[in-house]
């Protein structure tokens, strides 16, 4: 049975797996799809950007130096050229359908508004908009989106970790918050509005910032998943979703 984003069941937080499980093999690739699925995830993460001749792929970094030494724009090279540098590249519809039965969701590196209907075409021609979740990194890219589809389930991904209920007066149904700047007093507030709640772990900048825990983006330890936890949020997005599953299971034992 497919996960069915509007209606959870089972315990929580659930675990996304970052960039597909970046701990668990090459990141936003069917093998770390596969290995975010054996390991028990309940969702998915991957990100969304355009190539040249406009094919959706699932490339995090707006070049691909890091990934690849290639200090090329992902947005100037087209798809082709882009699956012979990265033998293991996926388009959208091809990780829709290498994400089943999991949840699903998308982190939309783009600004343009004139994509989301490309994209939503995509999701609903696979049949998956009851499991993907639509990330959306503006106020206005979440108007758009919720005036384009009614069924979609939009996460906010905004900047600021005060414009929840914003985000829920345009049509969104889930709200992001970095570690750092997770709250029980934010989550709390949020929930009170009828969001779901993500907390994301690890640094949002490739620099360190003040306040924020010493890991990169996705990465966490076991005493940190903890307070994670404890802030009782709906999901939590990391590399290595097993950290959250293990310390999901101790949780649940410790209150039998």
């Amino acid at each position: 049975m497919s996960f069915a984003i509007r209606s959870i069941a089972g315990p929580l937080p659930l675990a996304i797996a970052h960039r597909g499980g970046a701990l668990l093999a090459a990141e936003n690739t069917a093998g770390a799809f596969e290995q975010a699925r054996a390991v028990g995830a309940e969702m998915i993460e991957t990100d969304v950007r355009l190539s040249a001749d406009g094919a959706l792929v699932c490339l995090h970094d707006a070049d691909l130096q890091r990934i690849a030494g290639d200090p090329r724009l992902v947005a100037e090279i087209e798809l082709a050229d882009l699956r012979a540098i990265l033998p293991g590249l996926l388009t959208l519809d091809e990780a829709v359908a290498a994400s089943v039965p999991l949840g699903l969701l998308l982190d939309i590196k783009l600004t343009d508004p004139s994509v989301l209907p490309h994209i939503l075409d995509v999701v609903a021609a696979a049949g998956a908009s009851e499991r993907v979740l639509l990330g959306l990194r503006s106020l206005d890219l979440i108007a758009t989106a919720r005036v384009l589809s009614s069924e979609i389930t939009i996460l906010a991904l905004v900047s600021d970790p005060e414009s929840f209920e914003q985000a829920k007066t345009l049509g969104a149904d889930w709200f992001r918050f970095w570690q750092g700047e997770a709250t029980a007093e934010r989550i709390t507030a949020a929930r009170s509005l009828g969001l779901r709640t993500v907390v994301m772990v690890g640094q949002p900048r490739s620099a360190a910032e003040p306040g924020y825990p010493p890991f990169p983006v996705g990465r966490i330890n076991a005493r940190r998943i903890d307070r994670v936890l404890s802030l009782a949020p709906d999901a939590v997005m990391l590399d290595d979703p097993r950290l959250l599953l293990s310390a999901r299971a101790v949780t649940a034992l410790s209150s039998n």
